[in-house]
């Protein structure tokens, strides 16, 4: 056996490492001509040769990168014109098919003019434009427009009593029925419509001047006036005949000073001729997200809007089953009186 082929694998790795050696001596040595070789211009007449296809377009496309694109607004007059319409032009709910310009035509909504869109930066271009609610506080275009106030602005609303809603009233019915009385003292019986009793009997009978009763669900609601004797016409036999009328004054806050004049003793079948009742309304505001948000107040009270407002600037002035009569101050400082049926707005 020759020598090569006893130590193949010494040649072969004795080759590759004189290989290796000669490709980085080349590279040194060419180390010095990269700048050189780099810098050669190309050879050929360039961008106008007309033998490289489309070449002039390239002085073209550097000159387009010099163009200053910064958008302006384009103007008619003073009016901005709308890139892809030109001057918006809209229809009058009036006349559907008769174009209008929002500026120079005829209201697109009357009442409301033209120029209040504008201002207001909102579009007119709804057939229920008016009845819109940008701000969602609850009135809408047309509302804020009357009342002058901010469509935009939630806070800038107009009066909210225009959105007090009487939902219905709840009412407590009460007798009180006065007994045989001695020297100007008397016993009380009081019933009312949800089982509520109060007595007062011949021991603890009330003088004039005196409180009553002591216990719920009336403790001291009542106080006794006093009585006299008046000739009434007695409907049953047709006659006149002397009856002491009994003088009651309601102390309850709202109804403070009330005084109801009573017969003594005042029978089991005529009570109901004296039947009197405490009443509250159920309101809900319809307005700045409480629509539906029941809220009581008796009669005769103060209230605020919305309800947990410090200032109670209205007065539920008159409740009953079918109506609610409120009071209240403008801010011009003009007293005014709406009344709301059931189940709607004033």
């Amino acid at each position: 056996m020759s020598w090569f082929s006893k130590n193949y694998e010494k040649v072969a790795l004795g080759g590759a490492v004189a290989v290796a050696l000669g490709l980085a001596y080349m590279g040194w040595s060419q180390l010095g001509s990269v700048e050189t070789d780099f810098a050669a211009s190309l050879k050929g007449k360039g961008n106008s040769d007309a033998s490289v296809k489309e070449a002039d377009r390239i002085p073209k496309a550097l000159a387009s990168l010099k163009i200053d694109r910064a958008w302006n607004q384009a103007l008619d007059g003073d009016r901005p014109v709308d890139l892809f319409v030109g001057i918006p032009l809209f229809v009058s709910s009036k006349s559907p098919g008769k174009p209008l310009d929002l500026i120079k035509g005829e209201s697109v909504h009357p009442p409301i003019p033209n120029t209040w869109w504008v201002e207001n930066r909102l579009d007119p271009g709804f057939a229920d434009s008016p009845n819109r609610d940008p701000d969602s506080d609850g009135f809408s275009n047309l509302e804020e427009f009357s009342a002058k106030t901010d469509p935009n602005d939630a806070k800038s609303v107009p009066s909210l009593v225009a959105k007090l809603m009487y939902v219905k009233d709840e009412s407590l019915g009460w007798v009180i029925r006065p007994g045989y009385g001695s020297d100007g003292a008397f016993p009380f019986n009081y019933q009312d419509t949800k089982g509520g009793v109060n007595k007062t009997g011949a021991a603890d009978m009330v003088p004039a001047g005196g409180m009553f009763f002591s216990k719920p669900p009336m403790a001291n609601r009542f106080k006794l006036i006093g009585s006299e004797v008046r000739k009434e016409l007695n409907k049953k036999v047709g006659i006149e005949m002397e009856v002491t009328i009994v003088r009651i004054e309601d102390q309850r806050p709202n109804k403070k000073g009330t005084v109801y004049e009573i017969p003594s003793p005042l029978s089991e079948d005529r009570k109901n001729e004296y039947l009197k009742f405490d009443r509250s309304a159920v309101f809900s505001l319809e307005a700045l997200g409480l629509n539906g948000k029941e809220f009581k107040v008796e009669e005769n009270t103060t209230f605020a809007l919305p309800p947990d407002s410090p200032r109670k600037d209205y007065l539920a002035k008159n409740v009953t089953p079918n109506s609610v009569t409120i009071e209240y101050t403008d801010p011009a400082g003009q007293k005014k009186t709406i009344e709301i049926s059931k189940g709607a707005l004033p």
